[in-house]
């Protein structure tokens, strides 16, 4: 199935005698110029008037191309979770899916969609990013004044995690979170700081002590990574131990099975940095998979938002009314889920001048069309 297939069954939130443009055109139209940089609504329209003949090869456009404030009103007003849906069963027919992949959790804010004379906080989704496909598998919006407690059960819900290791930095270290994990057939590497406060000292009085005395007598396993390149030396040394007699209730933690610590040095121009971080998790004290578990969650940074932000400036989006800065956000999304699709060794700056460009590399990437 295409794109177009999955989303034909995004409902339409309009009346419908006011109906001039189809809702599936509209979807397709803003699809195909976000991936070639589009990055608001007049640069949508901009494209459809440049690409319409090519348009047409998809989707009929039978009264051409809709107004900006057309595809305003209607982004303003598409439910995100019926986007959602459509995005997240495209995403399921695609992604290829394999024991013990990570899935990292984590949140990201578009600054400028807040409206301070209306009152509305900026958007804020937190999103599941797939380390070894390289997809976004979902997200979900926090509630205003809320924060990410709240929306990540809701997002673990649409998710399958039989098999993966779901990864979530310390804010998502909750009991109830870490059980609805184990339920859902998952096991969880949980960042850990002093929003648990006992259970953090404890972890850290454990490893401190272990490590002063060489860690004698205490069984564990240990992985170091090294990293060099442009100036940069970083070591990276992983220590994991199945030893819960110290932790403060640990039967509350369901699935607790080992804790486990990261030191990162970094030497940078003579210069050193340490810093330590702390993890509880349901898997065995197997310290290549930790050491993997946790250096792929910083894929939601480096490979996710890094790229939102840098080379689809997503910061700099102005766009706030109603549900509009939701479902765009979630087009950038699949805009970049359907680039990794794409065997290419471009970079995604250079994908997406070359989707602004040629019209076969741009059928490629949305419709999986080759010629």
């Amino acid at each position: 199935m295409s794109i177009v297939d999955h989303f034909a069954a995004l409902e339409d939130p309009r009346i419908e005698r006011k109906k001039l443009h189809a809702l599936i055109d509209v979807m397709v139209l803003s699809v195909c110029a976000v991936c070639s940089g589009a990055e608001g609504w007049q640069g949508i329209v901009e494209f459809g008037h440049e690409k319409l003949d090519w348009l047409r090869r998809f989707v009929p456009l039978k009264n051409g191309i809709p107004s900006h404030d057309c595809i305003a009103y209607v982004f303003a007003r598409i439910s995100p979770e019926g986007f959602r849906s459509c995005f997240m069963s495209w995403v399921e027919s695609v992604r290829e899916k394999s024991e013990g992949e990570v899935i990292a959790l984590d949140g990201k804010t578009s600054r400028r969609s807040k409206d301070s004379k209306l009152g509305k906080s900026p958007l804020h989704l937190v999103s599941a990013w797939a380390c070894a496909n390289r997809l976004v598998l979902g997200q979900e919006a926090t509630a205003e004044k809320s924060n990410e407690i709240t929306a990540i059960p809701k997002l673990l819900e649409l998710l399958e995690l039989k098999g993966c290791i779901v990864t979530i930095d310390a804010m998502g270290c909750q009991t109830a979170i870490a059980r609805q994990i184990i339920e859902q057939k998952g096991d969880y590497v949980l960042g850990l700081k002093e929003n648990q406060p006992l259970l953090y000292e404890a972890v850290d009085d454990y490893f401190t002590t272990a490590r002063n005395d060489g860690f004698k007598n205490i069984k564990h396993d240990y992985v170091e990574d090294i990293d060099k390149g442009h100036g940069r030396l970083e070591i990276r040394r992983h220590w994991i131990c199945e030893d819960l007699s110290t932790l403060p209730y640990p039967e509350r933690w369901v699935g607790l099975r080992s804790i486990g610590m990261i030191e990162r040095e970094c030497i940078t121009a003579g210069k050193t940095s340490l810093e330590q971080r702390y993890f509880i998790n349901s898997i065995a004290a197997d310290g290549k998979q930790f050491a993997h578990a946790a250096r792929a969650h910083w894929g939601v940074e480096n490979c996710l938002h890094w790229r939102l932000d840098v080379v689809m400036r997503e910061d700099d989006s102005r766009i706030r009314i109603g549900n509009a800065p939701a479902i765009l956000a979630m087009m950038r999304h699949l805009s970049l889920n359907l680039f990794e699709k794409v065997t290419s060794k471009l970079s995604l700056k250079q994908k997406r001048f070359k989707a602004a460009l040629s019209d076969d590399f741009r059928a490629e990437v949305v419709f999986g069309l080759q010629f």
